[in-house]
């Protein structure tokens, strides 16, 4: 979330920002709340100041009848004043949590299709295999039987696509740790404090993509963002330990909510799948450098394995509340003769790290909000649904890119 008095002092600034995202808010009602609450705060305090002080008196001896008469209208005060604070605070916070992070200006203004292609790799091949025929006829992939167990779009993989996920990881695990990020499991639910802490939906939205579980203050993860980002909840991390760069591997549930319209064969967008993500912790000063150098490792995941992609700086309408500027990573699919949506990193500046009090001491000692980052380095699910398409045969067998070959015992083909 955002500081109030950066609101209040930038609140053209959060206004046009919250619009061009495509939020409705309203920054004079949410400040005029705040307003309330300072009324009510001071007012409370000193209520509470001066049933410390008749307490003090009433130490030592038999109270007077005038005493005691002052404590219970005190008492009585703050018993209809105490609620009123709690309610306004309340709504306060829930007003602010409606606000979404400040966008950067090199951000493009405009929906989905406004954003902007900053670079591309590799050729464009004219005809692929298509994944999920492929699989399926060779006994990799059971959407039936996962769809008998579980419900539509679970599935089970085996045999060769089984080998090949766990190719995948292995690689990319090589990668992220190669580059200085500590790998860690990680749980597979979090709180709701940690859900909308990293600007997630809350339970009662209509739009959350997210599972919860009946009867308990959980609900299952949709990324490891999101218990990455909780790892240091409520803690002050010393200037000189940051950055802190971890990589989570994790499943990610998601009821995929609101995707009509959109590409959903096979494995593409599924209920369930695993996924290696790279989280940073780091001082605001630091925070769009390695915004670049996250995407630059994402970039040469790719152009290692042989997949051919473009980068996209997205616009402002499609960035969601958390992100301060988000590049996606697309790959070119020769069965659908367009790019489409394989990985992302975002930098979330303080947003996050405010809603759950995690801050950096700096050298001289003052402490403040620290930035956040995160990143895909693998969406597994996904890149098997572009590997098919680019590397299998329609007849014959899928050849395994060389940095994947020693994962799975040195064939050449699967």
């Amino acid at each position: 979330m955002l500081d109030i008095n950066f609101i209040r002092e930038h609140q053209a600034l959060v206004e046009r920002s919250a619009h061009e995202k495509g939020y409705q808010v309203s920054i004079p009602d949410l400040l005029q709340l705040d307003d309330q609450r300072k009324t009510i705060l001071q007012e409370v305090e000193a209520l509470r100041r001066e049933r410390n002080e008749i307490a003090n008196q009433m130490k030592g001896g038999k109270p007077s009848t005038e005493l005691i008469a002052q404590g219970k209208a005190i008492k009585e005060k703050l018993a209809s004043k105490e609620p009123v604070l709690t309610d306004i605070e309340q709504q306060l916070s829930s007003a602010i949590k409606q606000v979404p992070n400040i966008i950067f200006d090199d951000v493009p203004l405009g929906g989905e299709e406004c954003s902007v292609e900053i670079s591309s790799w590799g050729g464009k091949k004219s005809k692929g295999v298509d994944h999920l025929d492929y699989a399926t006829k060779r006994g990799w992939l059971d959407f039936e039987r996962g769809a008998k167990v579980a419900g539509a779009k679970f599935y089970y993989l085996k045999d060769g696509l089984a080998l090949l996920e766990n190719a995948l990881l292995q690689f990319g695990l090589k990668k992220v740790t190669e580059h200085g990020f500590h790998y860690m499991t990680v749980p597979d639910m979090v709180s709701s404090k940690i859900l909308e802490g990293c600007g997630f939906n809350p339970r009662s939205s209509d739009q959350s993509d997210e599972y919860y579980i009946e009867g308990e203050d959980l609900a299952m993860i949709a990324t490891a963002e999101m218990p990455l980002t909780g790892y240091h909840m409520d803690e002050i991390i010393d200037e000189k330990d940051l950055p802190l760069c971890y990589a989570g591997y994790s499943a990610c549930f998601r009821k995929e909510a609101g995707t009509y319209g959109k590409y959903t064969r096979g494995l593409f967008r599924v209920h369930q799948f695993n996924k290696l993500e790279m989280y940073v912790f780091c001082l605001p000063e630091q925070s769009k450098e390695l915004h670049e150098q996250i995407r630059e490792i994402e970039e040469e995941i790719w152009q290692e394995i042989g997949i051919p992609y473009r980068v996209i700086n997205i616009a402002a309408g499609d960035l969601g509340a958390p992100a301060a500027k988000k590049y996606d990573i697309e790959y070119w699919s020769p069965v659908n003769q367009k790019y489409q949506e394989l990985t992302s990193c975002s930098n979330c500046t303080d947003f996050q790290a405010r809603s759950l009090n995690i801050r950096v001491r700096r050298e001289d000692g003052t402490i403040e909000v620290l930035h956040t980052l995160n990143g895909t380095a693998i969406s597994l699910a996904r890149t098997m649904v572009a590997l098919i398409e680019n590397y299998a045969e329609p007849e014959g067998k899928l050849k395994v890119p060389a940095v994947l070959q020693p994962y799975l015992g040195g064939v050449t083909e699967l």
